[in-house]
């Protein structure tokens, strides 16, 4: 097994083929608080982040409360209709991930949805018990802050060394950089690998399981990075 014993996952765009549901969201929430519509991929660029920095991110000129809170659930209320038939996961995750629990590792999820989201995702994949820990953007910092990653660490007893954070967007890599940890960056999901590189991930993969595959091999001594 490697040195990693914990990995940290991101959910929408990692694990979860989620991210054209959550552009559909905004665009209608958008529409309710008689906003612009912004481009497929400043709004690709913005998830990630917890609701309200994604908002101030979108539309910084947005600074009224009510405002702000008829956006969220706008498109919490939209993103729910459309989790009627949930998200699916994308290829070699199931496997990858049991095969990775199997081998003794820890696994954990930080991500910014909701713990209302998070969990009705969690149930829909019969995952209710599947994580070690997880950690929401609602109960904690939103990414890039690290804190999420340091609640985890400090639950598992693990020095940052020894965890791993795989994510597909700047604010996952951005945010394992902070905590001190390595990270993973997956090119299938929310931001495109160019943007992902200026992070410095240890490792970049066009595939799920490419994971699971380096982590049986690699010793974190033996390299610096694999592309």
């Amino acid at each position: 097994m490697s040195d990693y014993e914990v990995l940290i996952f991101d959910w929408d765009g990692t694990l979860v083929d989620s991210i054209g549901r959550i552009v559909e969201s905004i665009g209608m929430a958008a529409d309710v608080c008689g906003l612009p519509r912004r481009d497929e991929a400043r709004v690709r660029g913005i998830i990630g982040l917890a609701m309200p920095e994604a908002i101030a991110s979108l539309y910084p000129d947005v600074t009224d409360p009510k405002v702000v809170e008829v956006f969220r659930r706008a498109y919490g209320e939209h993103y729910l209709t459309l989790e009627t038939e949930p998200a699916v996961l994308y290829p070699g995750v199931a496997q990858t991930l049991q095969a990775l629990r199997e081998r003794g590792h820890v696994l954990a999820v930080a991500t910014g949805k909701g713990r209302t989201g998070l969990d009705r995702a969690l149930v829909a994949q019969g995952w209710e018990d599947f994580f070690d820990i997880t950690r929401c953007a609602d109960e904690t910092a939103s990414k890039p802050d690290p804190l999420m990653i340091h609640e985890i660490l400090a639950h598992c007893g693990v020095r940052p060394e020894r965890a791993l954070m795989v994510g597909d967007s700047i604010f996952d890599l951005q945010m394992a950089n902070r905590a001190g940890l390595d990270s993973v960056a997956v090119t299938y999901g929310a931001q495109p690998v160019e943007t992902l590189l200026a992070c410095s991930p240890r490792l970049v993969v066009n595939e799920f399981s490419e994971i699971g595959d380096w982590l049986g091999s690699v010793s974190i001594a033996e390299v610096d990075y694999v592309g």
